[in-house]
């Protein structure tokens, strides 16, 4: 019984960052991945950095995961947009929150992983976000521009440090909602691409007020939405099993993705 409560606990641990096609994906990568710790205040955020393997510098970009926390999967998103040819960065922001002064990979369940994101201070993540930022443009290899995008709850969080950060080149917003504070998004400068899977009215009943307040305000907000797809249509439709309807959205939405970036 013991063994068979270790084994449990062992499996749920894993399954946190257990997603083998994700790993098989970065170990067959040729591209230089890296982790680094960036200041933070009085912490240091552990950030996953993945670069391109082309002649001139390029974009940074800062990926904030999903409230499942740091997965293979978010490392595997920074390799493909490393493929593009950008610098992705992506924070774990769990650093230093986790059993033991630990990170995501140091919970015992997932169950764990969305509690503490959710209890994460706005604050915290906005000064984890510059700080990542603020790395981002001492590389040698960045052009000086940045951009974020976010999955889930890293999609609301994108949204919200628009309306913090006035050097972000755009915002990529994944199935994740917009803040409702007319003065807030009057901060924002740069433009808002959203990608929303049709079946998750939980998130896209909020669209409606995100472009009323962005017209009115007179910023730009382009949402998209996927018919048939689910919520995390970008992780769905690359695991094993995936739907035909999330395998599809998954595909437009890099084609879109991908060609936004390039006008950076």
């Amino acid at each position: 019984m013991r063994f068979l409560m270790v084994f449990i606990t062992v499996a749920a641990a894993c399954a946190v960052v257990g997603q083998d096609w994700a790993k098989a994906r970065l170990d067959a990568s040729p591209r230089h991945m890296e982790w680094v710790s960036v200041k933070s205040g009085a912490r240091e955020v552990k950030c996953f950095v993945a670069y391109p393997e082309k002649k001139e510098k390029t974009a940074a970009i800062i990926l904030i995961h999903e409230i499942m926390g740091m997965t293979e999967w978010v490392m595997s998103v920074a390799d493909q947009i490393a493929e593009a040819g950008y610098i992705a960065i992506a924070p774990d922001f769990l650093s230093g929150m986790g059993p033991n002064g630990g990170r995501t990979t140091d919970f015992a369940d997932v169950g764990k992983v969305r509690e503490a994101i959710s209890g994460l201070p706005a604050q915290q993540v906005i000064s984890d976000l510059n700080a990542a930022c603020d790395y981002a443009l001492t590389l040698p290899s960045c052009n000086g521009k940045i951009a974020v995008g976010g999955f889930c709850w890293g999609g609301t969080q994108t949204f919200r440090f628009a309306t913090e950060r006035k050097d972000l080149k755009a915002a990529f917003v994944f199935y994740g909602t917009g803040p409702t504070d007319a003065s807030a998004i009057a901060k924002i400068a740069c433009p808002v691409y959203g990608f929303y899977g049709g079946n998750d009215n939980r998130v896209n009943a909020t669209i409606p007020d995100s472009e009323k307040l962005m017209k009115e305000a007179g910023k730009t907000y382009q949402p998209v939405i996927y018919e048939g797809a689910g919520h995390g249509f970008m992780r769905a439709g690359e695991q094993l099993g995936g739907s035909a309807e999330n395998v599809k959205a998954r595909e437009e939405a890099w084609t879109r993705w991908k060609s936004i970036l390039e006008k950076l």
